[in-house]
């Protein structure tokens, strides 16, 4: 009987240990695809004002008749416009996300403007539902138009002096905030900055 109990207990600590093994093994190799994967940024739209480029100026009125100026050298504000759908699940799913994030950039601070076109009824319906009575919700064709928007929800980011400085779909918030490091970057895209700094495949160098 003792002869069996020590034989158990070796076997025990045995699988133990190959556990223990096998855990670290695992760990190891999901540190490494952690390291393979590069963060994913929104995914720019290549129509529209390109990034660098002047935004298109449109004197707005939101849904409460508040003024809304949208590019050009006296928006002096730096501004994430949000384009959006009632109709959009993603839209409404994000709309959470969407605050916190404009709301953790602070240096400067950043004007949201959630964007859309379509009966204003439905919109004041919206905007109550999802609480965004605070919020600048303005309803232009126009302004989709003019940002080439064919795919929501869509977010631009403008600077202080109506410089279009990031752009793209976004799901998530990670492509949300790619947009804002996008800025601080001074590329185009997070995708654009990976492709430039990605080293050289090897045999890629002239010999």
């Amino acid at each position: 009987m003792t002869d069996a109990l020590l034989v158990s207990n070796v076997l025990l600590w045995l699988g133990l240990v190959a556990l223990g093994l096998v855990v670290v093994a695992l760990t190891r190799q999901i540190g490494l695809l952690h390291e393979r994967l590069a963060p994913v940024g929104a995914l720019a739209n290549q129509r529209g004002p390109e990034v660098g480029e002047p935004a298109p100026e449109l004197q707005l009125a939101d849904l409460s008749g508040r003024p809304v100026l949208v590019g050009g050298t006296a928006q002096r504000e730096r501004t994430l416009l949000f384009f959006l759908s009632p109709t959009c699940p993603v839209c409404a799913e994000l709309l959470p996300t969407l605050r916190r994030v404009v709301a953790a950039e602070s240096s400067p601070p950043v004007r949201l403007v959630v964007a859309s076109d379509g009966d204003p009824e439905e919109h004041r319906a919206f905007r109550a539902a999802k609480g965004l009575d605070d919020t600048l919700y303005v309803l232009s064709t126009e302004l989709g138009l003019r940002f080439a928007v064919a795919k929501l929800p869509t977010a631009v980011l403008i600077d202080e002096r109506g410089i279009v400085r990031a752009k793209g779909i976004v799901n998530t918030r990670e492509h949300l905030e790619s947009l804002f490091t996008a800025q601080e970057l001074g590329v185009a895209s997070i995708q654009q900055y990976l492709e430039e700094t990605r080293p050289r495949a090897a045999g890629g160098n002239a010999s």
